[in-house]
């Protein structure tokens, strides 16, 4: 087993201050950096085939479909979590039961709240499998959830949604990339990059079954989703891509060309070998916080949320202690470039 005591990921990483807020933004490699940069400068310069490349996206595709445990073909692109919830919510038809999680994200809950003729029912995270009826349509939640970072009963939720033939929808943005994701037990899974996986903004993941993409509205369809991609610059597509490719929103290059860079660290290092050492820190920071009176969320998440300690995080940044207030929660968030150094400090700090 690795050592809390080093971070995973060496020489990539150099924060300048005690950084426990990959929940609200991950940091970025030294590699994504440099890939970045030299597209830019590259464009600067008058780039031959303009300002990116689609092989490079479609590498970024592949290696989150190897972290996602799908083929590249059920991977679609995009900006952002609300960008890939809210064509999910456009394809429902009218009337339709869907059920989320109390206090949820809003990227994912309101595309579906805003189109006003959709029954969106909430009920408590812990009750969330047992309230799944004959007349939902579809179930989504968080796998972790972002306020506090209590994580769900995956396996009930899908069995239940199985039972009464209702669709999934599951938000791994403060999962994936420290949690092992099987996407093809979803009919929907989204995750925005930049958090666990490490990538720039504007990039964000969407996985379709092949099933489920039957029912899919391709509502961002231009030149660039269809099956032949080169040959639909003038008029209609003439057919959109078989695969989830079809979904795809035009990518951010700079963005993508990073994202390649930081999915092949995260492949090289292994998400077992990440979630071992996240959850070892998250468990000695809990460990901790007891020990000074404070009760934290008691979860196995490397998102460690402490409630009515929310007021401490100014104080935390102005010690050089990078963390979050959220919904009257201190929230702490571990990544790989953390250490037990970290925690410690931390600790120290609110000791006083």
């Amino acid at each position: 087993m690795d050592s809390l005591d080093q971070p995973l990921g060496g020489a990539e990483f150099a924060p300048t201050r005690t950084y426990l807020n990959t929940s609200a933004c991950g940091l970025l490699p030294r590699r994504t950096v440099d890939a970045v940069t030299l597209l830019a400068r590259e464009t600067a310069d008058g780039r031959a085939g303009g300002a990116g490349s689609f092989d490079v996206v479609d590498e970024a595709r592949a290696a989150y479909a190897r972290l996602a445990g799908v083929a590249s073909e059920r991977v679609a692109v995009g900006s952002s979590v609300a960008v890939h919830s809210g064509m999910i919510a456009q394809s429902m038809p009218a009337g339709a039961e869907i059920l989320f999680p109390e206090g949820d994200f809003s990227s994912l809950i309101t595309p579906f709240t805003i189109r006003g003729d959709l029954k969106v029912r909430f009920v408590p995270l812990e009750r969330l499998a047992e309230s799944v009826r004959p007349e939902t349509a579809l179930v989504g939640l968080s796998a972790v959830q972002s306020a506090d970072g209590r994580t769900a009963d995956l396996a009930a939720v899908r069995a239940a949604a199985a039972a009464h033939g209702a669709r999934t929808l599951l938000d791994a943005t403060q999962s994936a990339g420290w949690l092992p994701l099987a996407a093809g037990e979803w009919d929907y899974t989204v995750a925005g990059a930049y958090k666990y996986l490490l990538c720039p903004r504007g990039t964000s993941f969407l996985t379709v079954t092949e099933e489920a993409q039957d029912s899919l509205l391709a509502i961002h369809a231009g030149w660039v989703t269809g099956e032949e991609r080169w040959v639909n610059s003038y008029g209609p597509v003439r057919e959109l891509a078989r695969s989830a490719r079809r979904f795809d929103e035009p990518a951010a290059f700079l963005s993508y060309h990073g994202a390649a860079a930081s999915l092949a660290l995260l492949e090289e290092i292994g998400i077992g070998r990440i979630e071992a050492h996240d959850k070892g820190l998250a468990a000695r920071f809990r460990a901790g916080l007891l020990s000074l009176g404070h009760r934290p969320v008691m979860d196995d998440s490397t998102v460690v949320a402490v409630p009515g300690l929310g007021h401490r995080a100014d104080a935390l940044e102005a010690a050089g202690v990078l963390l979050s207030a959220r919904a009257g929660n201190l929230r702490a968030s571990f990544h790989l470039y953390n250490t037990a150094a970290d925690v410690d400090r931390t600790l120290d700090v609110l000791a006083g």
